[in-house]
């Protein structure tokens, strides 16, 4: 599986052997209305988005600046709603998804009929579908545990991504050879009504390669891209992936200056690390963009599948796309990484470790994939609150200064904590339960933001 990390000229022979691979390749409808100002999660805080960002949209996704936008405001409006189905339609929702240039249709899934004039109500298609979200991801999970055992492992890297495909309402195994899919579908004990495989020549890899999408170094072993700006009390660095470097790795920037060292990292399992910085660095609210123009961080709310998405990297700089799916698991030949989310977005050697951006909206750290930005490719990302959460770090925004701002007395939402979707919170003596992914930002209190938040 192609990785993005570039690695250095002078690396050892055991490391060429890996790098090779990274030097070869990468690894209902809602109503748009004009942003007004930056701000929360939902319509408005689209209108961080940069010129560099609309524009690199435009390239990519072949839409006019107008039709950006619209889609970034229609995002945003369908991830709200899709969040409020799900916790109305509990145990029988089975996952949601917008389509359209402009992402103007929602299409909401349940496995019960009786749910349909429900989300017709909230103006999204609904779809009637056999299996239910939580099933196919267990089943996921089953195989994901299947790959990690030795018996499966030769099937597991013949068989390197699976992912539940909502649209299909399917967990879909992608093989080298279809034998394999079987072998490991078999390993898990799993349904094999649940299953459908693909047959795919792909083999990602990881992207071996403080600004989102600059440059660093490891050890002068390679070539990583900075992900997102964080910190951690006062302490200062970035987000990044995981197989970039292990804890006590150091760095030095685009600059070639001594940046810092990595204080955690997890790979394979998950690909996530931070690396802590000297204090001849600082961290800023900032992805560069499309000539290097600074493209605003306002927050971490996870965009849906279908929704546009835009990478910067050291190596190709800015490329957008859309999310295919979301808690996919891919096997590399160091092991297999779950819960990252697969784009079509392109990369190449020395992307590893970059910004995923959605609007004004962090998603994720470049891990891995499959081509190139001359031919096109597929991309994984592992997303950014999973990560902000394992390692208590806390992303650089431009919304305010990060945590410390309590809840109201007796309450128990607070800023800086990631909350997952279906997560409950009191604040101001009332309970309010969370909508869609993210970390809170202050200012974001759960009255403020119904993008978010529903009240109990």
């Amino acid at each position: 599986m192609p990785r993005f990390h570039r690695p250095a000229a002078s690396a050892c022979a055991a490391l060429v052997a890996i790098a090779a691979l990274a030097a070869a390749g990468l690894p209902g409808t809602a109503s748009a209305r004009t942003p007004d100002a930056a701000g929360p999660p939902g319509p408005a805080a689209v209108a961080d988005a940069s010129p560099a960002l609309l524009t690199a949209m435009g390239r990519d996704l072949g839409l006019t600046r107008a039709q950006a936008r619209d889609r970034l405001v229609n995002e945003a409006e369908a991830g709200a709603t899709a969040g409020r189905l799900r916790l109305a339609l509990g145990d029988a929702y089975a996952g949601a998804w917008v389509r359209g240039a402009e992402s103007a249709r929602l299409t909401v899934a349940t496995t019960d009929p009786a749910d349909i004039p429900a989300i017709e109500a909230h103006g999204a298609r609904a779809a009637v579908v056999t299996h239910t979200l939580a099933a196919l991801e267990g089943a996921s999970t089953a195989v994901d545990r299947a790959a990690s055992r030795t018996a499966a492992r030769t099937a597991a890297v013949d068989a390197p991504v699976r992912y539940v495909d909502v649209r299909t309402n399917t967990l879909v195994v992608q093989a080298v050879r279809p034998a394999a899919a079987h072998d490991l579908v078999a390993a898990a004990g799993i349904d094999r009504a649940l299953v459908r495989v693909e047959t795919s020549a792909d083999r990602p890899r990881p992207l071996y390669d403080i600004r989102g999408g600059d440059a660093y170094y490891m050890n002068g072993s390679g070539r990583c891209s900075v992900g997102f700006a964080v910190t951690k009390g006062t302490q200062q660095g970035f987000a990044t992936a995981g197989h970039c470097g292990r804890p006590g790795t150091t760095t030095s920037g685009y600059n070639q200056v001594a940046q810092g060292s990595f204080q955690a990292s997890t790979f394979p399992g998950r690909d996530t690390a931070w690396v802590a910085t000297n204090t001849n660095w600082t961290s800023t609210p900032y992805v560069k963009g499309q000539g290097a123009a600074n493209v605003q961080v306002a927050g971490s709310t996870q965009s849906p599948v279908g929704a546009s998405v835009c990478r910067s990297g050291s190596t190709t700089g800015w490329h957008c796309g859309v999310i295919q799916q979301h808690n996919t698991s891919v096997t590399y030949p160091e092991g297999t990484i779950s819960g990252v989310t697969r784009t079509t977005v392109c990369a190449e050697p020395g992307d590893s470790g970059g910004s995923y951006i959605s609007g004004s909206q962090a998603q994720g750290v470049t891990s891995g994939g499959s081509g190139n930005c001359s031919s096109g490719g597929t991309t994984f990302y592992q997303p950014i609150n999973p990560l902000l959460q394992a390692y208590a770090l806390t992303l650089k925004t431009t919304t305010g200064p990060g945590p410390g701002e309590p809840g109201e007395p007796g309450g128990t939402w607070a800023a800086g904590t990631v909350y997952a979707a279906g997560a409950q919170v009191t604040y101001g003596g009332v309970t309010y339960r969370c909508l869609q992914a993210h970390q809170a930002q202050p200012g974001w209190q759960p009255p403020n933001v119904p993008a978010l938040w529903q009240q109990v």
